[in-house]
């Protein structure tokens, strides 16, 4: 969307002018997945689909909220002096949580606002819509109240929004990726010590295709949390005789050696998986870097292996999309993307093959499925900005 547009719908729904326009992006994980809330690394990237927003301060304590993407709710209204989490506020629960936590932080929010939001990533895709639409409030609010804002801060309140008002028990890659984001760059960020690296992303002929199932993914009602208290528990096993504040402080070998402390089998083969997608995490950066893209896509493969077996958070509708790709030519690698269970993969395609790759998978998807997949060429993005 263009600032103009924005300007213009904003009128439209508010009868007044905006005061600023901002976009924030989705991000794509290339790999390292299920890894953030193991204090592993993860290897994300700000992607072009995201969310676009237009704001204007209010000379009173009312929030008015209206989504081009929920039209039919027409424009939802909520105090500033009662931000609490309210399943009847639907989507505006994101927003008012990050002016809650702001608000707690000590910043000065003390008007109201008139908030206008249109997004373009696909609804229940895993792409990050919710991350998207928090540091989007972040970065209005940091705007039009003149906040002195740390942009690594403002990345923590989107994660203290998802876990502790939205409650979903996630890690910070998300609103990282989203806040932290540079063009053409991936972030190579370490969960644990939140040190990162930009690393330039030179995928030579090649793109990547972001493939969706199109089957919604609601991360609060998924398996989520429960593979998070898994590892959380294998964890504890291990600290029995082993020094790691985390399963990403563990190699494969030292994993391999205490594995027998672990007592049950899905909860061994969750530990293994965010102990060894943290390494394949570190050695697809190396790969990158040293041009190694045929390596860097064997990983991606790797990853998706790992996810559908030890971690189990695929389904039919991911492993279809993968293994369908892994067989077309032209693909250096594919895995999903994401959570899980439904949400959208990622493949690494030869530019020329693209058209082709988008015909057979799409086939074959539909043919065992049921319904067609959706197919989106991810250009690397900034993050959030105002426009």
């Amino acid at each position: 969307m263009k600032k103009e547009e924005l300007q213009q719908r904003f009128e439209e729904i508010f009868g007044r002018k905006s005061e600023g326009e901002f976009f924030s992006p989705g991000r794509i994980n290339l790999i390292g997945e299920h890894t953030d809330y193991n204090g592993g690394h993860v290897f994300p990237c700000a992607i072009t689909l995201g969310t676009y927003g237009a704001a204007a301060k209010r000379d009173d304590q009312t929030l008015r909220f209206y989504s081009e993407n929920f039209a039919d709710e027409g424009i939802i209204e909520v105090s500033l002096n009662d931000l609490h989490f309210d399943k009847a506020d639907k989507w505006t629960n994101y927003p008012k949580g990050m002016l809650h936590f702001l608000k707690e932080a000590g910043h000065k929010i003390d008007t109201g606002l008139d908030v206008y939001v249109n997004g373009n990533i696909p609804n229940g895709s895993g792409l990050s819509s919710s991350a998207s639409l928090e540091l989007l409030m972040g970065v209005i609010a940091e705007n039009l109240y003149d906040l002195r804002l740390d942009r690594l801060d403002l990345v923590k309140i989107g994660m203290q929004t998802e876990n502790d008002f939205i409650g979903v028990n996630s890690g910070i890659m998300d609103q990282f990726a989203v806040g932290m984001g540079h063009e053409n760059k991936a972030i190579l960020l370490d969960t644990n010590t939140l040190e990162y690296e930009l690393v330039p992303l030179d995928l030579k002929d090649n793109v990547i295709v972001i493939m969706n199932t199109n089957k919604r993914r609601e991360l609060a009602d998924s398996k989520y949390n429960e593979r998070r208290s898994e590892c959380e528990t294998a964890l504890a096993e291990l600290q029995t005789k082993v020094a790691a504040s985390s399963l990403g402080a563990l190699d494969e070998q030292t994993f391999d050696e205490y594995s027998y402390l672990i007592k049950d089998e899905a909860r061994l083969k969750r530990a293994r998986h965010a102990v060894w997608e943290n390494q394949r995490t570190l050695q697809a950066q190396a790969a990158l870097q040293a041009e190694g893209l045929a390596k860097f896509g064997r990983l991606v493969n790797a990853s998706h292996v790992s996810l559908e077996h030890d971690y189990e958070v695929t389904g039919k509708e991911l492993d279809t999309l993968a293994h369908t790709a892994w067989e077309q030519p032209g693909v250096l690698g594919a895995r999903m993307t994401g959570a899980g269970f439904g949400g959208c993969g990622i493949a690494l395609v030869n530019k020329d093959q693209v058209e082709a790759f988008k015909e057979n998978v799409g086939k074959v998807y539909e043919e065992k499925i049921g319904y067609a997949p959706a197919f989106y060429i991810a250009e690397i993005a900034d993050g959030t900005k105002k426009l």
